[in-house]
């Protein structure tokens, strides 16, 4: 009898369908959400309509918050027309699934098939790599950029190759213009790892490759123009505005009001691998120590939770450049754990467990995203309403734990990614609406619309005055300095309405 077997690349094409689904379904279900979303939307118009590919420019004022790449992407939206929701989001979409296919690549070249589904799987199942992909935000294509440019690093870490080199400066250049100077300093482990390994002349002769002319030559030719063309067009504020306030104050200055303590970014880790959490356990320090491509993610972890966490700003986008060094070491882990009988069991039935996030999700999303988690008792009553839930995630579990102590990971494995894909499809549908209407000011605009000339903005807090103003087009005045008929007002932690205003 023959047995026929599939084709080598049936099922990670099947897989990356079903994941273009997840991502690519109902990008617009949710209005823009956020002060920033909505603030680098208009940025972005704002220069598909002028033309002017340089100055970043937020209604009609320069803006030096960030680079341009981003503002390149939903500009390129725009002039396709995509709409207000897919122009800035759809670009971002499509970076994260093309990041998960050469993810697939390259550590299927580095460690084989099997670690290399595993990562993939977790990467583009977590919370942390699946949410950064719906928003028009810079973290994720600063994070593509980045990321892939220290996994094409790997050949030389492991073997000296150099002919990826060049490739690793351009796609270096392409997260600074995402972002920043932050990626030139996560890179550090790049100039670490090759003084850890074999002799004086020859570490000496490895670290030098780094700074090899094509190198250089790559990294500035992709990073350097847009800087140089924009301070020649600006000056001196674009240097204090990006460089001074955006770039080294944000790392050491409590001025810009995002202080968290220095464990801030250890639960907020854990966090984004969701449910995959426990799959971290398969971390072996030791045993990923002794071989150089292994050691190079676990310094690419590690130095980069130390830096973000020394940093007195904090927010939670800042670690996702982490997240595909942790789901690697973690596929890689779980793969040597099927030889070791039931040693991963117990991680990977803690992952079905957690599946219970998609319905805390669920019950919580729209009110967090509206007013924050801890709002109002929102985390206590949320894990209440859990009740129902909780017995489905033990049974799933039980299952999960009871096929890998039999010796078949991959199934129990494969439950969890599809449960948590199927997850992220039920809060597309369940969540995003109500998401919709408690924190984006889209559904304010629907009210304001048809008298726009006749309302202004008595108290209203930034994230609905950016997204309000945002599909408005054009800033919406306070009522203080041009008092309208209309007025919107919003009390503490509640939706904006628009009522009419007092006469005196």
């Amino acid at each position: 009898m023959v047995v026929r077997r599939s084709p080598p690349l049936l099922w990670p094409a099947l897989v990356f369908a079903a994941m273009g689904y997840v991502y690519l379904s109902r990008l617009n279900a949710a209005g823009l959400l956020g002060p920033d979303e909505p603030r680098y939307a208009s940025i972005a118009r704002e220069m598909a309509r002028s033309g002017d590919w340089i100055t970043p420019r937020l209604w009609g004022r320069p803006w030096f918050e960030k680079p341009a790449l981003l503002y390149w992407m939903s500009a390129a939206g725009f002039r396709l027309h995509l709409g207000p929701e897919l122009a800035p989001r759809l670009p971002v979409a499509l970076v994260a699934l093309a990041f998960l296919g050469f993810y697939w690549w390259i550590l299927r070249r580095e460690f084989g098939p099997r670690p290399a589904a595993y990562a993939v799987v977790m990467l583009a199942t977590s919370l942390g790599w699946i949410g950064f992909s719906q928003v028009g935000a810079t973290d994720l294509p600063m994070t593509a950029a980045f990321s892939a440019a220290m996994l094409l690093a790997l050949p030389w870490i492991g073997k000296g190759e150099r002919r990826c080199l060049p490739l690793v400066g351009g796609l270096l250049g392409l997260a600074v213009l995402a972002k920043g100077l932050v990626p030139v300093v996560l890179a550090a482990p790049l100039m670490i790892s090759p003084l850890l390994d074999g002799r004086g002349p020859e570490k000496l002769a490895r670290w030098r490759s780094l700074f090899d002319p094509r190198v250089l030559a790559a990294f500035l030719v992709v990073a350097l123009p847009w800087y140089v063309l924009c301070y020649l067009r600006n000056g001196r504020p674009f240097v204090e505005v990006f460089f001074w306030q955006q770039q080294f104050q944000r790392f050491g200055s409590p001025a810009l009001q995002h202080v968290q303590p220095w464990w801030f970014y250890i639960p907020v880790l854990l966090a984004g691998l969701l449910p995959w959490t426990p799959l971290a356990l398969l971390i072996s320090p030791r045993r990923n120590w002794q071989e150089p491509r292994r050691r190079f993610l676990l310094l690419w972890v590690v130095f980069g939770l130390a830096f973000f966490s020394l940093a007195v700003n904090k927010l939670p986008g800042y670690v996702l450049p982490l997240l595909p060094a942790l789901c690697a070491l973690a596929g890689i882990g779980i793969a040597e754990g099927e030889g070791a009988g039931p040693a991963a069991a117990p991680a990977l039935a803690g992952s079905g467990v957690l599946l219970l996030a998609f319905p805390f999700a669920g019950q919580t999303l729209p009110q967090a995203v509206a007013s924050g988690l801890s709002h109002a008792g929102l985390l206590r009553e949320g894990l209440v309403r859990l009740e129902p839930a909780l017995p489905l995630a033990l049974i799933a579990g039980a299952l999960v734990w009871w096929l890998a102590r039999r010796g078949r990971h991959a199934a129990g494995f494969a439950i969890v990614a599809l449960c948590a894909a199927s997850g992220y499809v039920y809060l597309k549908f369940t969540a995003l609406p109500q998401v919709d209407a408690a924190a984006s000011g889209r559904g304010l605009w629907r009210q304001v619309q048809g008298r726009r000339d006749q309302t202004c903005i008595d108290t209203l807090n930034r994230d609905f005055r950016y997204g309000l103003n945002y599909y408005a087009e054009t800033p919406l005045p306070d009522c203080s300095a041009e008092p309208r008929p209309f007025a919107i007002r919003q009390g503490a932690g509640q939706t904006a309405g628009v009522v009419l205003s007092r006469r005196k």
